[in-house]
């Protein structure tokens, strides 16, 4: 058997002068379902102050997939996840994959639980050191308890 350790360190605080990667081009997303009112645009484009963020048009667990046109280097990767109006225990998977033929690979599992009465936003820094990503996959369970709950992404960067 061979194995390969991912190196993935959570930091607390944003590096500055981040240099986003621009997904506005070069990068064909794929989703299961979206509210017409909450695109996966919204999520992906660099002004976050202006955007509303991306929500499914269904409940249960959703893909965004990013493929890109060219191989890329990642390096960091920032989500943002926000609920201001349920108690839920959400759970995302991240992975990767180096093309057509080849296997994904985790990154990283991650469940978060969200209260309207306290934790309403979950923020997450990865530092990692992928190279020749062709497909980015972000599978989302929104709710562990299998309630009616939809899946919402406020923001994903890579850099």
């Amino acid at each position: 058997m061979r194995k390969r350790q991912i190196i993935s360190t959570l930091q607390s605080v944003e590096p500055f002068n981040q240099a986003w990667l621009d997904m506005d081009r070069n990068v064909l997303v794929e989703v299961t379902s979206e509210e017409k009112a909450y695109p996966i645009e919204s999520a992906l484009l660099a002004d976050e102050n202006e955007n509303c963020g991306w929500r499914a048009a269904n409940p249960g667990t959703q893909i965004v997939r990013l493929v890109f046109d060219e191989l890329q280097k990642i390096n960091r990767i920032r989500l943002v996840f926000e609920d201001v109006e349920n108690t839920r225990t959400q759970e995302f998977v991240l992975r990767w994959s180096p093309g057509p033929g080849h296997s994904f690979r985790e990154i990283v599992r991650q469940q978060w639980n969200f209260s309207p009465s306290g934790s309403i936003r979950e923020i997450e820094y990865y530092t990692v050191d992928l190279s020749e990503v062709a497909v980015l996959e972000l599978i989302i369970v929104p709710d562990k308890a299998d309630r009616e709950a939809r899946a919402s992404l406020s923001s994903l960067r890579l850099a």
